[in-house]
Parts: structure tokens; C-alpha cells; sequence
């Protein structure tokens, strides 16, 4: 296996998660939330995962299990994957408790209007680090994968991954912020918070370490289509429609498609 195209998907991996510093960031200097720009920049983000999961890493994962399987049965296989990775980050997404699930999308306003107690706040913003840590560990896996399968993937999607990471870094941050009062504890928490997406990746590593085969990537691929087709329709897709008008999230989510269409082609 290729050193640098290891260290590039990690480093990409590695600067997707840790975006959620910018959520920390946006949260305790801004003082409100731009919606508009969040809702198109989310749609964006789910534009681009669906159409690269379903043009490029799904058909990856078939032609990889074709040379093991034989091209009918490879399409079952990558199917299987698929939603095998649906599943796993639907059971992931199915335990995380509601009021701390990075799903349910909180803005710089609504948060600091609550008027909880800090000892409150700072529960919330602690579960929901540690929720967005659950969540962003299978992504890791994802981002790396798809990378390590083709470099010139991993930007976009790494992109894509950073985007939506931005309003849970936050959801972490705002509550923190005003239990402690302290811009540095926010932004520290925050920023912890997106470190399982490089160890998602360490994992996925160490199992190509060990069974690394074209059957394994096909599995693996097919596995990441599913999850980041799951994060696009669960989680972008409404969070784009919350935090602004439905209308500038389907336009997000075409430009999204669009672009990768014509990064894709061009590539060729």
C-alpha cells in the first residue's frame, strides 16, 4: 500500500474532523447565526456525498468485488455493503439520546436564549461532544476509505465531511461557553470532539493492515456509500431545511451535484 496516499487520506480525514473548530470558532465570536449561508453551504455538502456515493463509490466497490465474485454477484455483495453501512450508522445514530443527538440542530441564538442553569449547559455541550464523537468515528472510516481508494476523491469529500461538522462543533461549544465563560474551554471541547474522525481512519487502516484485498475494499467502499448517503438525507438535508428556507437547501444540494459532476468528468 502506498505510504503518501496513507498520510493524504489521514491528513484529510484528520482536517475534516477537526473542523468542528470552526463551528467552536463561529459560536463564541459570532453573535448570530447565518442561516442562509449555513443552509446552502449544508445542501451543498449533501449534494456532493450523494452523488459521489452512488456515480463513483458505489461503482468502485462493484468493479473491486467483480475480479473475487464475478460481476452478478458483486453487485450483490455491493449492495449488501451498502446498506450495511446504513445499518451500522443508523444503530450508531438510533442510541445516541435525542436531546444530545448532533442531529437535532441548535443555532448561536436559540442556545444562548435558553436561559438553563450552567450546570445544565455544560451537560448538554459535554454529551453533546461526546455524541458527535460517536457520530464522527464511522465518518472517519468513510473519508479515509474513499480516499485511500482515490486521492482525487478526498478532497471534495473532505470538504463535504468539514461542511457539515461546522454546526455540531456549535452545538458543543455554545453551551460550554456560557456555563464556563471561557472561549478557550468551548473551543478546546469542540475541537476534541472532531478527534474521532482521524481515529475512525486509524481503524480502518489497521484493518487493511491485516485483510487488505480488492474483496475487502469493494466491502469497505460499498459500506461507505451507504454511510454518507445516510448523513445527507439523516442529518444535512434537515439541518439545511431548519436553518433556512427548504428552497436554499435543494438549491445547495444541485450546485453540490453539480460541482462533483464536473469534478469527476474532468478527471477522467
Amino acid at each position: 500500500m502506498d505510504t503518501s496516499a496513507v498520510l493524504i487520506a489521514f491528513a484529510l480525514t484528520a482536517l475534516a474532523g477537526l473542523s468542528t473548530g470552526i463551528g467552536s470558532a463561529i459560536a463564541v465570536l459570532a453573535s448570530r447565526t447565518d442561516k442562509k449561508f449555513l443552509s446552502v453551504s449544508l445542501g451543498f455538502s449533501a449534494g456532493v456525498m450523494i452523488y459521489v456515493s452512488f456515480v463513483e463509490i458505489l461503482t468502485e466497490a462493484r468493479n473491486s468485488l467483480s475480479a473475487f465474485l464475478g460481476n452478478e454477484a458483486a453487485g450483490w455483495a455491493a449492495a449488501g455493503a451498502f446498506f450495511g453501512g446504513i445499518l451500522v450508522i443508523g444503530i450508531i445514530d438510533r442510541f445516541v439520546p435525542e436531546g444530545e443527538n448532533p442531529h437535532e440542530m441548535h443555532n448561536v441564538e436559540e442556545m444562548c436564549d435558553t436561559g438553563c442553569k450552567e450546570q445544565k449547559l455544560m451537560r448538554l455541550g459535554l454529551l453533546s461532544a461526546m455524541a458527535i464523537a460517536i457520530h464522527n468515528f464511522p465518518e472517519g472510516i468513510a473519508t479515509f476509505m474513499a480516499t485511500l481508494n482515490d486521492p482525487t476523491l478526498g478532497i471534495p469529500i473532505a470538504i463535504a465531511i468539514a461542511i457539515h461538522n461546522i454546526p455540531e462543533g456549535i452545538a458543543v461549544a455554545v453551551p460550554i461557553y456560557f456555563a464556563t465563560g471561557s472561549r478557550k474551554k468551548a473551543f478546546a471541547y469542540s475541537f476534541l470532539s472532531g478527534l474521532s474522525e482521524p481515529l475512525g481512519a486509524l481503524l480502518g487502516y489497521a484493518v487493511l493492515m491485516i485483510f487488505f484485498n480488492g474483496a475487502v475494499m469493494g466491502i469497505f467502499l460499498g459500506a461507505v456509500a451507504g454511510i454518507m448517503v445516510y448523513i445527507s438525507l439523516d442529518e444535512l438535508l434537515p439541518a439545511a431545511r431548519e436553518y433556512g428556507e427548504a428552497h436554499l437547501a435543494i438549491y445547495g444540494l444541485i450546485m453540490g451535484m453539480a460541482v462533483m459532476a464536473v469534478s469527476l468528468l474532468l478527471l477522467q
